[in-house]
């Protein structure tokens, strides 16, 4: 099939996946066809971006380039989806739309665009430091080799886990949304560094570097969550004291309530 791309919406996430397939020359720029919204945007994309891509604007003459592309990765935020309207295209073979956005349904998107077959990715925010997460889900009637050009789009950016479109909620809230918890986690630790003395940007450093060794360590050996653990816990010792604080506050419980609501919400999009 043929490898130009269509994009429609050109923000951070559509950028670290296209990037990739730049620099390692599976596409070239000429292969890129990419729409937005904004004047706005277009000169800041074409001023800024180190590869010179085809770009237009939406609803200009140059638009129905991007709706010809075979495959179009859709993009855009997920309240602008309402506003997009599928523009005549050529049909000669079928287009695929393949979409990032959060919740939106392969039903949803069968009922707004009706002259293409679909795929849903959901991806996560590591993506842009090349090290993201890629469910993928598969419409109907999508070839091998359609699947293939698909899996290409994804794989220099990001590890790829093909599921049923059922379980994309909760990979969403898993590996999407957890990074914000992450986040608070390292900003809350990095705070008690700071209660005890350390300043800030020291506590926020050692605690990052903590947690990428507690994840290599857990990734490069054989040992299980449980098992590093118990390596760390001594009858009385510091650490069980910090475990039991934790415990008290609920901590785990809260965790897994705050993943369960996240999925619950993504459900409430389709």
């Amino acid at each position: 099939m043929s490898n130009t791309l269509g994009i429609i919406g050109f923000g951070n996430i559509a950028k670290a996946i296209v990037t990739p397939l730049l620099e390692k020359k599976i596409l070239n720029p000429d292969q890129v066809l990419c729409l937005v919204k904004s004047e706005k945007s277009l000169e800041n994309i074409k001023n800024t971006y180190p590869y010179k891509i085809n770009i237009f604007r939406v609803n200009s003459s140059e638009s129905k380039l991007v709706w010809d592309s075979p495959v179009k990765l859709l993009s855009v935020k997920p309240q602008q989806f309402e506003d997009l309207i599928e523009e005549k295209f050529n049909e000669k073979e079928e287009n695929i739309i393949v979409s990032i956005l959060a919740g939106i349904s392969l039903k949803k998107l069968e009922e707004k665009f009706h002259n293409h077959i679909f795929v849903r990715a959901v991806t996560n925010i590591p993506i842009l430091v090349g090290k993201g997460l890629t469910g993928i889900t598969w419409g109907s009637s999508i070839s091998d080799s359609q699947k293939n050009f698909i899996r290409k789009i994804f794989s220099s950016s990001s590890k790829i886990y093909e599921l049923p479109e059922d379980y994309l909620d909760i990979f969403l809230a898993l590996t999407s949304s957890s990074p914000a918890i992450i986040a608070l986690i390292i900003d809350s630790l990095s705070d008690g560094g700071l209660s005890g003395g350390l300043n800030k940007k020291l506590s926020e450093e050692l605690v990052i570097e903590m947690i990428l060794g507690t994840i290599l360590l857990l990734k490069e050996s054989n040992l299980g969550t449980a098992d590093l653990k118990n390596m760390v816990t001594s009858p009385g010792g510091t650490t069980i004291s910090a475990l039991n604080v934790l415990e008290k506050r609920t901590f785990r419980s809260a965790l897994i309530e705050a993943i369960i609501a996240a999925r619950d919400r993504s459900k409430e999009f389709r």
